[in-house]
């Protein structure tokens, strides 16, 4: 991302500011359709009972209050979208009308609310599209769950967090210690939003100093043709692995039909030793362990309705962190993938582990994480939103995977809204077009949390396959146990 004040020329016209969306984030813009809402969200549960206020409620105030002093960590939550006059690329700009009570949401559930009655919330919750002409985010704090604890539910939409960095917003809300008092803040003065004149003579500069940036780099490659060359293969290596994995069209399922806006929403958790003692006792990874998971649990649910599942290739997409380091916080997301066939149709929980351990190992040794990162930095490289939209389309177009599985590693220690202790927290990734349900984990606490999302009108079992995930685990754990006979 780059800040025109940070141009030459930008500092003489103006004090105005904004910045460019990456290649990657405008893709969840280009995404988006009325039917696929690209909103990343996580479901955070806090023990009773310390955010409550003397009339029994949620202290809502206290609460703005504490999301109004950390928002000074995350200045994209006050920002909001706007477009370059001629190629239309999506800019960042502050939001000189940013109304925090818009935002920051305060509902009850019928008194006692148990898990059920959470999750049908969060369902209708994430079944609404984010505002485009405003920040791109909600939080909705829920209270009336029962034993008095209380709720969160974080919406942010996808080019402005990844699933790998986590959802923002709840890791700046939350502390290792609990603190009875919001942090003191200071009031927040927004920049002023460029005008359409200035971003007009911004992207004409852009698009003449291109051709001078592009021979300058070909100079310094002529200055070093062996570097030069070696760096080419290897590129070129990556890239290939990276086409050859994504661009292919895999085949249908009941699961993977055209899906409408509704959202439902489940999850279920196991317990983090347990998976620690099988993953060693499997001589493979926690990642090996959940992919598995989830392709037993997938199995169970395809077997329930009598698909055909013998030699059937079931695809998921893994997410990949390829930050490097400090210099690519600027982008909120930062991620290639995996392709990683599932092995459904095998009814044998020890070979479905083998199968996926063998194939991550493989992954791992492999350039296509790195050659669709690098398929990714060229976009931004070009500036152009040609090529964004253009890949955007065919991916679309092609659906080359059944599934996404996403797996953050959490703290293991407590974390604390205020006073509140955060029980458990539940992620919920997006749902891209014809994929009726997708699968987001996260390890906290000892815990490993599985936040699944579909789509009702496809998926009306979601809680057939949470129940799935739990057998699916302990099928595999039955079956690593006769290997100690």
């Amino acid at each position: 991302m780059r800040e025109a004040r940070s141009l030459p020329w930008a500092s003489v016209m103006s004090e105005s500011s904004y910045e460019f969306l990456s290649a990657q984030d405008s893709s969840f813009l280009a995404f988006e359709t009325p039917n696929t809402h690209m909103h990343v969200s996580a479901i955070a549960v806090f023990e009773a009972p310390p955010l409550t206020c003397p009339s029994g409620g949620l202290d809502i105030e206290r609460l703005c209050s504490h999301v109004d002093a950390r928002l000074r960590t995350l200045p994209r939550y006050r920002q909001r979208l706007e477009f370059t006059p001629i190629q239309r690329r999506p800019i960042w700009v502050d939001d000189d009308r940013f109304n925090l009570r818009y935002h920051v949401r305060h509902t009850s559930l019928p008194r006692p609310g148990d898990e059920t009655r959470l999750k049908e919330l969060a369902g209708r919750i994430l079944s609404q599209q984010l505002d485009r002409h405003r920040p791109l985010w909600e939080l909705w704090f829920v209270e009336g769950l029962e034993g008095g604890r209380s709720a969160m539910i974080v919406k942010a939409h996808h080019c402005m967090v990844d699933g790998i960095s986590g959802v923002g917003l709840l890791t700046a809300l939350l502390s290792t210690a609990p603190a009875s008092a919001p942090e003191p803040n200071s009031p927040w003065v927004p920049r002023p939003v460029p005008s359409r004149f200035e971003l007009l003579v911004d992207e004409a500069i852009r698009s003449a100093s291109a051709p001078f940036l592009a021979l300058r780099s070909l100079r310094e490659a002529a200055g070093r043709p062996r570097q030069t060359s070696a760096e080419f293969s290897r590129t070129a290596s990556a890239v290939w692995q990276a086409l050859r994995a994504g661009f292919r069209v895999v085949p249908s399922t009941p699961l993977n039909q055209p899906i409408g806006p509704r959202r439902s929403i489940e999850w279920c958790a196991l317990d983090l030793g347990a998976v620690r003692e099988l993953k060693k006792h499997l001589d493979g990874t926690v990642n090996d362990v959940v992919l598995t998971v989830v392709a037993g649990a997938v199995r169970r649910l395809l077997v329930g309705r009598r698909f055909h599942l013998k030699g059937f290739d079931y695809r998921a997409v893994v997410p990949v962190n390829m930050r490097t380091g400090p210099g690519d916080a600027g982008a909120a997301n930062r991620v290639s993938a995996w392709f990683v066939s599932l092995p459904v149709g095998e009814h044998d929980a020890l070979r479905r582990f083998r199968h996926v351990s063998k194939q991550t190992d493989q992954l791992k040794d492999s350039s296509t994480a790195h050659g669709t990162d690098l398929m990714i930095r060229f976009a931004d490289w070009t500036g152009s939103r040609t090529l964004v939209d253009a890949g955007t389309r065919l991916t679309s177009w092609l659906h080359p995977y059944h599934l996404i599985v996403t797996n953050v590693p959490g703290p293991q220690f407590p974390l604390y809204l205020l006073e509140a202790r955060l029980h458990a927290v539940y992620p919920q990734p997006p749902l891209f077009e014809y994929q009726g349900v997708a699968v987001a984990v996260m390890s906290y606490l000892g815990k490993v949390g599985f936040g699944l999302i579909g789509d009702p009108d496809l998926v009306p079992d979601l809680a057939a396959l949470a129940q799935a995930i739990e057998e699916s685990f302990e099928e595999l754990r039955a079956a690593a146990l006769t290997l100690r006979t």
